[in-house]
């Protein structure tokens, strides 16, 4: 076959499951909401199975509830009738992919699902079929032509798409937003973009804090101390009032002769830049790089005159944020 005949295979494979993905759009019904309304408030697990590639896309589907907070995994339909069946309590919630819906390994666990009146979800192309029939829930994915006219492709990929689907639903409709996401993808890059500003700010007695009252001579042992490259001034023990930068300094002394006897509060800027606590580490680099600083005073929102801790550039960066 002529080399240049193969980018016309792959647009054909991709027209082929557009195609697919467009009629499971038409598809789409009020049986839909009820599966992610049964998904959303299962009081247990969702439990995913399918017989050869449905298998493997129930397993993706799967993962992608329990990540965004569906406690979900995938049965092997071969491995059921072999004592897995026991995985599958009665609080559970079953989701069987198959394209036929006839695959003999299936009839064991629809069976089972019967007896112990589990909530069956079919994702299935036939109407007539077994699975079709048996389940409480019923998807019906579009018939499809399949690449190459025989393999499982644009089947699988509209089960795919049907599955991202309800996952994304059902995290809606229980409001999983990214601190919830951030929980269970603590590693990673994900993690790292997720991170908040409170989950790696600088507290407690590393944080530079000066009175306004004190001299600079005394002040600037404290700024060598703690190593941030700034000061924090506070009045009446705990309110912010202003910020002094090594940068700041090093120019106030060259204009000043009589810098080391004056008090922090002739030279500090006044209401310094700060951020929530709550605010993703990300932002904080962003205002960053826009304010051309290297630190962020961090308070939280019922005390905004308050600090509670320093971001530095460093450490976000030294946390793989961008």
């Amino acid at each position: 076959m002529n080399k240049k005949k193969f980018i016309s295979v792959a647009k054909d494979v991709i027209d082929l499951e557009i195609k697919a993905l467009q009629n499971l759009k038409k598809n789409i019904n009020k049986s839909f909401n009820e599966a992610v309304f049964q998904i959303a408030n299962c009081q247990s697990k969702v439990i995913l199975c399918g017989v050869g590639k449905s298998g493997l896309i129930a397993s993706k589907i799967a993962a992608t509830l329990a990540s965004v907070g569906t406690p979900s995994f995938s049965l092997l339909a071969s491995e059921a009738s072999h004592g897995d069946l026991g995985m599958i309590s009665k609080k559970d919630i079953l989701i069987l992919i198959s394209n036929s819906g006839e695959t003999s390994e299936l009839k064991n666990i629809i069976q089972y699902a019967k007896r112990n009146k589990i909530l069956l979800i079919g994702i299935v192309s036939k109407k007539d079929s077994i699975l079709y029939k048996a389940s409480d829930i019923k998807l019906l994915t579009p018939k499809v032509s399949e690449a190459g006219g025989i393999v499982p492709t644009a089947s699988t990929t509209t089960q795919l798409a049907l599955g991202d689907s309800l996952a994304i639903a059902s995290m809606k409709y229980n409001k999983f937003g990214k601190m919830d996401f951030k929980k269970l993808h603590p590693a990673g890059s994900l993690g790292s973009q997720l991170k908040t500003v409170e989950d790696i700010m600088i507290t407690g007695n590393k944080i530079p804090f000066v009175n306004e009252n004190l001299k600079m001579h005394k002040a600037l042992k404290i700024l060598s101390e703690k190593k941030l490259g700034l000061l924090i001034v506070l009045k009446n023990k705990n309110k912010t009032i202003g910020v002094i930068t090594d940068g700041q300094i090093r120019r106030f002394a060259q204009k000043n002769i009589n810098f080391h006897s004056l008090s922090v509060k002739n030279i500090m800027t006044k209401k310094p830049v700060t951020i929530d606590k709550d605010e993703l580490a990300a932002k904080a680099l962003s205002i960053m790089n826009n304010k051309k600083i290297t630190s962020l005073i961090v308070t939280k929102k019922d005390k905004p005159l308050t600090t509670i801790g320093v971001i530095h550039i460093h450490t976000i960066l030294q946390s793989n944020i961008s």
